[in-house]
């Protein structure tokens, strides 16, 4: 197994995982930890990256061009080697390209490059999906940090909000106990404010098709806070285990199938689709308040 890679600027360093490029730890330089440490009591994941799909598929397969493909839940990249393209102090640069096995689940020639770098305080993350072969490419990407839950030197968990940039009175979606969505639910958002608790996760994610919002902040009662933007990606997730220290935050291009949903690919809500030769970009930055 490849080392982690580790970069740094003046107030944060980070480390990163060649296995499924994964944020393994984002720390500030008074060592105060941000991100999830991965406890196998409750979430053996920190950062994974979503990819060639986000969520579940119905019954796991899909159908694309008349053929039959089968694709676990959030794709394959998070399970994927990542070879280290480029390196400097305060950056590096992944990528994954196809090959005959995710060919066998994912019929396409393509390349995602992931970079994550630092600037004072604040990580960007860029995924660049390229498109290599000669037939439009049909897939979603997402981000999936876990952060932890409560931030750095605050209070309680029940002392966190989250404060999106634009009020979000519309509808959200659930998830029903096979990773589907399901019909709409009163939104949680008060105005531009979601009071954090367990009891919003009993029943798994909270899911935002169709967000105003491209940046929130979480934050507890003094002590860290985090500006979150994600410029690229209309849907949103939020997750955690209920008893567990973390909340995902998770920017979304496309999500999990409906419960009604028909098997093609290219139907499956949130797809976007790269012509040969073209790339689509989805950026995420993460910034002390």
């Amino acid at each position: 197994m490849a080392d982690r890679v580790r970069i740094a600027s003046d107030a944060l360093s980070a480390e990163i995982d060649p296995f499924g490029a994964e944020l393994q730890r984002l720390t500030t330089a008074a060592g105060e930890e941000l991100l999830w440490d991965g406890d196998p009591a409750f979430w053996t994941g920190r950062a994974p990256l979503l990819f060639p799909i986000v969520g579940a598929l119905k019954n796991g397969a899909y159908r694309l061009d008349g053929e039959s493909y089968t694709l676990p839940k959030h794709g394959f990249a998070r399970t994927s080697a990542f070879a280290l393209i480029e390196q400097q102090a305060d950056s590096a640069t992944f990528r994954l390209a196809d090959s005959a096995e995710t060919r066998a689940h994912y019929p396409f020639t393509f390349t995602l490059d992931m970079a994550f770098a630092l600037s004072g305080a604040e990580l960007s993350m860029r995924a660049t999906i390229s498109n290599r072969g000669l037939a439009p490419m049909p897939f979603s990407f997402g981000f999936h940090p876990a952060f932890r839950w409560p931030l750095p030197g605050t209070g309680a968990k029940t002392d966190h909000r989250i404060l999106f940039a634009a009020e979000e009175p519309s509808a959200i979606r659930g998830v029903s106990p096979d990773g589907l969505l399901t019909g709409s639910l009163p939104s949680p958002v008060n105005g531009r404010e979601i009071a954090l608790r367990d009891a919003l996760f009993a029943h798994d994610a909270l899911v935002w098709d169709d967000l105003t919002s491209r940046s929130l902040r979480f934050e507890g009662a003094g002590g860290v806070a985090l500006d979150i933007t994600f410029p690229d990606t209309p849907m949103l997730g939020l997750w955690m285990k209920p008893g567990a220290g973390y909340l995902c935050i998770e920017p979304w291009q496309g999500h999990a199938d409906p419960e009604d949903a028909t098997s093609d690919l290219r139907a499956k809500p949130g797809i976007v689709e790269v012509a040969p030769g073209d790339f689509r970009r989805f950026r995420m930055t993460v910034a002390l308040g």
